[in-house]
This record gives C-alpha cells, structure tokens and sequence, in this order.
C-alpha cells in the first residue's frame, strides 16, 4: 500500500547562509521592499527621493545621477541607495567592493536598512569576510530602530547562538518585535516556537494566531504548517477541508512537503474527494524537486499500479532515489525488494 500520511517535518525555519531564514535570498534593491521606506524615515533630500523615484521606474541612469553627488557629501540614505546598485549591478558595473564601502558609510551613520544588509552581508560571507559577531552587532543596531528584518534575523542568530551567546527569550524577544510589524518570516518562526515549546511555554492557540497572520500573506512554510494544524487539530478543530487549502496554497508555490502532503489526501480521499491521478500529480512535483518522502510513495505508487499504470522499471528508479537520501522506508522496502515484488 502507499503511504497516505501527512508529513511535519517541514515544519521548521529555512536556511540562508549560517541562518535559518527564508527572506532576502540574493541582495535585492531595498527600496523596492515592502515597507522599507516605513521603517527608514529620514530621506533627507528630494534629490534622493527623485532617485528613487526614477529606480521605482527602472530608470537607473537618473537614480544614479541623483544618489551619486549626495553620497560623496556625506547623505547616508544617498550612500545605501547607491551602494545597492552597485551590489546588484543596476545601472552601474557590478563592484562589490564599491558597494560594501557606501552601505558600511550610511550604516556607520545610522542609516538602519545599512546596517541591516550590512549585518546579513557578514552573516554570508559572499561580498566580505563571513563574521558572525559583526553580524549581530550591526543586526542589533537596526533592530533597535524598529528594523523587522533585522529584528527577525537578530532573533535567528540569538535561537541558534550564531556569533552571540544563545539564548531562546531573547529570540523570542526579537522574533516577537518583527511578528509584530507583520514580518511573515518571524510570524511563522515565532508560532513554530510556541507549537514547540522552545523558549516559551507550549501555547498550540497562539501558535496557530501567528502561523496564521504569516500564512494569509502567502508565506508558504506558514501555509504549510497551517494546513498540518487543521489535519491534525492543533490549535485549530481538525478540519481536514482547510488542511487541503492551505495544504494547495504552499503546494502552488513549490513548496514540496505540501506537494506531498496534498497528493497523499487526495491518494486517501481525506479532506476532498478521492482522485488518485491528482494525488499523483502533487506527488510527482514533490518527487522531482527531490523530496525522499514523495519519492518512495511515487515509487510505491509505481510498483502497485495506483493512479499510474504499473511499471516495475519506475517503482525501482523512485524508491532508490528516496534510498540514496537514507529515508528509512524506502531503505526497509528495499531490502525486502525480489525481482517482481516490492
């Protein structure tokens, strides 16, 4: 038989360079972030706020001209703006070197979203050398000015003791500031600390109310994690029709456990009407992006003829792929495994 369950194990924080993180993947202009300008004030000249108008219009040529004499006299918004084209190469030569020497100015300023980028820069290593507590010690400096983001991943770096001393209340502390200004990722870690305990006592209700709050802005580990509540009843009434939403939500996204977890409700009929050829499909997209849990269900789905004709060849190529991944059950079938059985 495949197996039908659902799977949790996705339910923690995603990495990012030393963090655990699943924001800011490669430097992105930050002007065009959400809510930077919010959290950053103090635009002092409308030379600079006619940059950014012009970078909002892709016309980097203009951005350029209005960043550059402001930064050379000492504008820190001026010297962040330009260092980040820089960084990303848009309307100049990429020249990490360049870059770092503006942000580390408007970050030596005060300006926070440089020293926030100037913190993950650290935490990364790519365009300087990787140094953990000068990570958080710029971290800190725009946490303390109300940066989600920094406060976010000042929360990760206390959770894990990377280049501080860990410690979970102050994690929760940080995490709880950014959860707070509506930071997805720090709402999702933040419930994933109260369904676990960790630093806080267990509060399941709370736990799903952030979850939540992360999930409704497309957050795809909170709408993950989400769905795994309403399967299981965490928090929330079991209501295994809301685990399919949200379960299809994160799936539409590419996020493989709920790709997973969808095609196995709808292989079981749990939640939504039984259609195997669906279930499979999910199952499929979850198995290409080398998820070991869907790879041994396609292959046992393969070698039963369930929602796909049967086929020996493709049972055997799946579920050896979830074996060169160590995933117990497909390592327990295998050894099983005779010429014509599974």
């Amino acid at each position: 038989m495949y197996r039908s369950e659902y799977l949790k194990d996705s339910g923690r924080t995603e990495r990012q360079g030393g963090l655990s993180v699943q924001v800011l993947g490669k430097p992105v202009l930050p002007w065009l972030l959400a809510g930077v300008l919010a959290a950053c004030p103090a635009i002092a000249s409308a030379g600079v706020e006619e940059g950014l108008a012009a970078a909002r219009q892709n016309d980097f040529a203009t951005a350029l001209k209005e960043f550059q004499p402001l930064a050379e006299h000492g504008s820190a918004s001026a010297q962040y703006y330009l260092g980040s084209m820089f960084l990303n190469g848009q309307g100049v030569t990429i020249n990490p070197a360049v870059a770092v020497k503006l942000i580390s100015q408007a970050a030596g300023q005060g300006f926070a979203a440089a020293q926030a980028d100037l913190g993950l820069m650290y935490f990364n290593g790519e365009v300087v050398p990787k140094n953990d507590p000068e990570a958080v010690k710029w971290l800190a400096k725009a946490a303390a000015q109300g940066f989600a983001n920094a406060q976010f991943l000042l929360g990760l770096a206390y959770l894990e003791g990377t280049g501080t001393a860990l410690n979970e209340a102050e994690a929760i502390r940080w995490f709880s500031a950014a959860a707070e200004q509506g930071h997805a990722p720090a709402q999702y870690n933040l419930g994933s600390l109260y369904l676990s305990g960790q630093g806080v006592t267990r509060n399941a209700a709370k736990a799903v109310s952030w979850i939540s709050k992360a999930a409704g802005q497309g957050f795809a580990p909170a709408q993950f994690m989400l769905g795994v509540s309403y399967a299981e009843g965490t928090g929330v009434a079991k209501d295994e029709a809301e685990a399919v939403k949200w379960f299809s939500a994160a799936a539409e996204q590419e996020h493989a456990p709920a790709q997973y977890n969808l095609g196995s409700m709808y292989l079981s009929g749990r939640g939504v009407t039984r259609n195997a050829a669906v279930g499979i499909k999910w199952v499929s997209k979850a198995a290409e992006q080398g998820y070991a849990p869907a790879q041994f269900m396609l292959g046992v789905a393969y070698a039963e003829g369930t929602g796909v004709t049967k086929d020996h060849e493709a049972g055997i190529k799946w579920i050896s792929k979830a074996t060169h991944q160590g995933y117990a059950p497909a390592l327990n079938r295998q050894s099983t495994m005779h010429q014509n059985e599974f």
